[in-house]
């Protein structure tokens, strides 16, 4: 799927980088605390979970000021400066749209729901908030916020550590990476300390979309009672609790985020399927998910170590993963047992 990148310009000259994918009735998309466009375009499972949303409609994202393509602000970041930069994206487009909000981009997507109804086809929350003052102690919040502008590497590190908990130590490393590469320490500050700030308690009830608000019951970043407070405020709402620790949305079992998305929107809902693996790589895979080496692979399927360790290279490539826990998750999210089609393992065709 091919992305399309283009800009915005708000009323004051400020550019906005945005972009599209797929073809279709358009679904906008309020990204969390820090973006990327290009970044989160490159192979791996954050660009997956974006795919698998676009089939079958136009996904539509942008990087706020200060952020990935966007140019740099000297704007202090607000609720209203959010709202501007989302209106200047919706302005492109001549339809309502079913608008789409994770993390920090959840109580945005709602405030921009309750101020301009009629644009909003269906709404859909994930992992957001009422009140940021609520997700964690002053305290700590004030130490995240020093942590970040004393050291910026350290800070993305830990940061990392808890919005993707169920990612292997090479997947959290890259991670903070991507955020370093996303906007300077300095933005991350201030765009964490907006996330602390967001307050849409007096907004909610002036919601009139369809709305589903979706959301890890083990999530670190915002607790889950966050979403229980969205629901309650919002009246034409379905709460949807999945299983699950990571904050980011690609992060663990983002397939059965994708296929309750996509049934709440009527779009289709893609079957659980083995992703175009071959009948041995699925068998791979399963292995995987029961937590065997290359080593002990190669002695339950009767072949040598380095070929094991091709076709988990194999698998990696085919699915855009970068880890093994990855592909654990993934696999036990589609199958949870062997696939119906897939002999058990240890058997030869």
């Amino acid at each position: 799927m091919r992305q399309r990148l283009g800009q915005v310009t708000l009323a004051d000259g400020t550019s906005v980088a945005c972009a599209s994918a797929g073809a279709g009735r358009p679904l906008v998309y309020v990204m969390g605390w820090l973006t990327h466009l290009e970044l989160s375009w490159e192979p791996g499972a954050e660009r997956t979970f974006y795919e698998e949303l676009a089939e079958g409609v136009r996904l539509v994202r942008y990087d706020r000021a200060g952020c990935g393509l966007s140019a740099a602000t000297t704007r202090p970041f607000s609720l209203e400066f959010e709202l501007e930069q989302l209106g200047a994206v919706a302005a492109t487009l001549d339809e309502p749209f079913d608008l789409m909000g994770t993390s920090m981009g959840a109580p945005v997507a709602a405030a921009w729901a309750a101020a301009h109804p009629d644009t909003v086809r269906r709404l859909v929350l994930y992992g957001g908030w009422v009140r940021g003052s609520e997700l964690s102690a002053p305290a700590v919040r004030e130490n995240v916020l020093g942590l970040i502008e004393a050291h910026w590497g350290l800070g993305s590190d830990v940061l990392t550590d808890i919005f993707a908990p169920d990612a292997d130590r090479a997947t959290r490393a890259g991670h903070a990476r991507y955020q370093r590469a996303c906007s300077s320490a300095a933005t991350a500050r201030a765009l964490l300390a907006l996330s602390y700030e967001l307050d849409v308690s007096a907004h909610l009830a002036q919601v009139r979309a369809p709305t589903l608000i979706v959301h890890r019951t083990g999530d670190r970043a915002a607790p889950v009672a966050q979403a229980r407070a969205l629901s309650a405020g919002i009246e034409h709402s379905h709460l949807a609790l999945l299983p699950g620790r990571s904050h980011l949305p690609y992060a663990g079992d983002h397939g059965e985020l994708v296929r309750t998305v996509r049934r709440f929107l009527g779009l289709p809902v893609p079957r659980r399927r083995a992703e175009g693996l071959t009948a041995r790589q699925r068998e791979v895979a399963e292995l995987i998910s029961q937590g065997c080496t290359n080593r002990e692979i190669a002695h339950r399927l009767s072949i040598d170590e380095r070929s094991a360790e091709g076709h988990v290279e194999r698998i990696l490539q085919r699915l855009g993963f970068r880890s093994r826990a990855q592909i654990a998750a993934w696999f036990t999210a589609q199958w949870g047992v062997s696939p119906p089609d897939s002999p058990a393992p240890g058997r030869t065709r």
